[in-house]
């Protein structure tokens, strides 16, 4: 099974949005292991209605939590401890996209990041990157944090404004590519996000 995981240099960068362009180009299946606050929604339900294709299973978390914190402290809050012996990859013969919490060093407990969830679930990482103030330096110590665990990056996606001089920095210290781009956009529709998944470089 060919499995991707969707990361980002940090919250809120574009990682659902750049699941779902991923998962329309693919026809792929899709599982977020972790979902900490579903107040305002999952990030489940708002893949569900972003895709187009009849193909796509969207796959039941492993841990959903109320609190819209990072994992360790919304587990906390709630008396559980997240383990990721515990977090059992859901039988599929698709393609499966899998969808992050946070960035790379997020805790999932005292003992476990999202990073060595990656390494557990043997899956190729798809890094998001946002251009903002800082967003160079969350870039590249993301992608080193991948090198130097020799996990596999298919690329990255660029979410938002272009910026040429901060894409140009990160590439030369990098050894990795620009696989696709997704802009601002008003609204993130269905046909949107076909658009774009006709696109991205997979």
């Amino acid at each position: 099974m060919r499995k991707i995981f969707v990361t980002g240099i940090g919250t809120d960068v574009g990682k659902t949005i750049a699941a779902a362009v991923i998962i329309e180009a693919l026809q792929a299946d899709y599982w977020k292991p972790v979902q900490a606050g579903f107040a305002d929604g999952t990030d489940s339900e708002t893949i569900r209605s972003l895709i187009s294709n009849s193909k796509t299973v969207i796959h039941p978390e492993a841990y959903k939590l109320k609190m819209p914190a990072s994992p360790h402290a919304a587990a906390a809050a709630e008396g559980i401890t997240i383990s990721i012996k515990n977090i059992k990859v859901p039988q599929t013969d698709n393609i499966l996209v899998i969808e992050g919490a946070g960035g790379l060093m997020v805790p999932l407990s005292e003992k476990e990041l999202v990073i060595d969830l990656i390494e557990e679930l043997q899956a190729e990482v798809v890094v998001i990157v946002r251009h903002y103030l800082g967003s160079i330096n969350h870039s590249l110590l993301s992608l080193q944090a991948l090198k130097q665990r020799k996990l596999p990056v298919t690329g990255i996606i660029i979410s938002g404004a272009v910026n040429e001089q901060s894409e140009k920095a990160i590439l030369s210290f990098s050894d990795y590519k620009i696989i696709g781009r997704i802009g601002e956009e008003k609204t993130f529709t269905k046909a949107v996000i076909s658009g774009y998944a006709q696109k991205i470089l997979l």
